[in-house]
């Protein structure tokens, strides 16, 4: 169903492409050796090209050259054999050369695409129009002193790829899952880590609206969003600011606009500049970057099995629904897990422990998948006791719970607490002689018509064997004697 928005004049349509400044997994910035550690000092990584020191000559870094490659492949994106790094030049305190080495009509990564996953099982295509290489600009700190606005220079010259989409999104909600999916094939391919907390992932959203059928009318671009939740906001705000705009007799026009989070509105912050005004040109301390194919193919084969192609695995090898594989291969971490737990066992069943009550453990813990509540091991242990019925699935329950408590392994619990399932028949018959006895009247109930009582005595026969007896047993000498 396509997503619209109602106004005094009728329905609108949404149109949203995103720039996505992803930092580059590097030890040292694009064209200088300084670190890239989050979190340090203030200045204390940078070099004297960062600085933009008089004679300082950039040097390219071989590591984000291939960092950009793999994530143009792990796009299946066109890689450009050639490509040129220009100055686009903009006057910013936090920018010392005054100028930012990023690429412009030749962009290391041409066409792309990204497959969306959406919450109802569908999947759209969002088209990517280019990759390109660019360093980040430093940091201006407003809040530091009561007359001053200080810089810090550590981000300055750290290496971004900016990932440019289509205009093809059509509703917040895509805008989203194209960022989730984005980040999660970044991750998987190790090329950036996605925090969008410490910045090391941003997003540019360009908003317009639209009647249906019509051409693209003026966009507005939201900068600098750092988060899912956040992007989601901006986008529908800044929609219904423009059809407002239009039914009132107004003209959008095209600027760059700022999100604030606590009021939940966009704001203008300039009028949004052209190509031309940053007055683009080669940069001449820096040759045209020219990739061999071989360089390309030796990338290529050390990609990782990217989310797609693990979603499309475990639907064909585990017989999983394609919303159960999407929610497992997000995160590579939690595929590696499930798999661990779904060895040899029951994957539809290791699914569900994972996304239930593990995945609910996590939370509940505040712990990550990579230092978990309980072992893939373990987990695998449970599965193991309820498949060979030393324990029933309401059991499992009260174990597991137990293995998040006090981290020993579910047999030692079992054993421990005495919770072995009871599968001696005698002893369950024993039971149900027992419950049936004490409730003449209700199997006299039973007996002419009232079906509905028989989980009563399931109820009772399982709360005399302290839940211990075997459901399956239960119900089938329950059946024998009360028939």
């Amino acid at each position: 169903m396509s997503y619209v928005i109602v106004g005094e004049t009728g329905e609108w349509e949404l149109v949203i492409g995103l720039e996505v400044h992803a930092q580059v997994i590097s030890k040292s910035k694009l064209f200088s050796g300084a670190a890239t550690d989050f979190g340090a000092e203030p200045n204390t990584q940078v070099s004297l090209v960062d600085a933009a020191m008089p004679g300082m000559l950039p040097v390219i870094n071989g590591t984000c050259i291939e960092q950009a490659v793999r994530t143009g492949l792990g796009l299946k994106a066109k890689i450009n054999m050639t490509s040129v790094f220009a100055r686009k030049n903009y006057f910013y305190a936090d920018l010392p050369q005054g100028y930012q080495i990023s690429q412009y009509e030749y962009p290391i990564v041409g066409e792309g695409e990204v497959i969306l996953d959406m919450p109802d099982g569908t999947t759209r295509t969002v088209g990517i129009e280019r990759l390109h290489l660019e360093q980040d600009a430093g940091k201006s700190l407003h809040d530091q002193h009561p007359s001053k606005s200080l810089i810090d220079l550590n981000r300055s010259g750290v290496a971004l790829m900016e990932i440019v989409s289509k205009p093809d999104m059509r509703s917040p909600e895509e805008a989203a899952a194209y960022v989730t999916k984005l980040r999660s094939i970044l991750r998987y391919l190790g090329t950036c880590d996605g925090n969008m907390a410490e910045g090391s992932m941003r997003c540019d959203a360009n908003v317009s609206v639209r009647k249906a059928g019509e051409p693209y009318r003026t966009r507005a671009e939201i900068k600098n969003v750092n988060s899912i939740r956040f992007l989601q906001q901006a986008i529908e705000y800044e929609a219904r600011r423009q059809i407002d705009v239009y039914e009132d007799g107004g003209q959008v026009v095209q600027e760059t606009r700022l999100f604030d989070a606590n009021k939940g509105e966009t704001r203008s912050m300039r009028s949004k500049e052209h190509a031309h005004d940053y007055r683009y040109f080669p940069d001449p301390d820096l040759l045209p970057l020219n990739l061999t194919p071989a360089f390309v193919e030796a990338i290529k084969e050390t990609l990782p099995e990217l989310p797609d192609e693990k979603k499309d695995r475990f639907i064909g090898d585990y017989a999983l629904s394609p919303y159960d594989a999407g929610l497992l291969v997000a995160e590579q971490a939690m595929a590696d897990f499930f798999e661990a737990v779904a060895k040899g066992r029951d994957a539809k069943m290791a699914c569900n422990w994972v996304m239930g009550d593990f995945s609910a453990a996590m939370n509940r813990t505040g712990r990550s998948i990579d230092n978990p509540p309980v072992s893939a091991a373990d987990l695998g242990g449970l599965i193991d006791l309820i498949a060979d019925n030393t324990i029933s699935g309401r059991l499992a329950k009260e174990v597991f719970e137990l293995m998040v408590e006090t981290g020993k392994a579910p047999a030692v619990i079992v054993e421990e607490k005495g919770l072995k399932q009871v599968t001696d028949t005698g002893a369950i018959e024993t039971a149900i002689d027992g419950v049936l006895a004490a409730n003449g009247d209700k199997v006299a109930e039973y007996r002419s018509g009232k079906d509905k009582l028989f989980g009563f005595f399931v109820g009772q026969v399982m709360k005399t064997t302290g839940g211990k007896a075997n459901p399956a047993m239960v119900n089938e000498i329950l059946k024998k004697k009360l028939g």
